[in-house]
């Protein structure tokens, strides 16, 4: 009986343990999910600025 309440506690731990995992785990997502989000916005800001930057230049053969 001491063995299978030592796997209980064994198994109570573990699962304690990756609770506390899981929940970091999810934190982090969320907080690289917000930085690519980030990332994505300026990105795309960059590339409206390059598009307008080349209707700027002049046409190849064009004066």
């Amino acid at each position: 009986m001491d063995a299978l309440e030592s796997k209980v506690a064994q198994v109570a731990g573990l699962c304690q343990t990756l609770r506390a995992e899981n929940l970091e785990l999810r934190a982090r997502l969320a907080s690289v999910e917000g930085e690519r989000l980030q990332l994505a916005q300026r990105m795309e800001a960059a590339r409206l600025r390059l598009e307008a930057l080349a209707q700027q230049l002049p046409e190849e053969g064009k004066p």
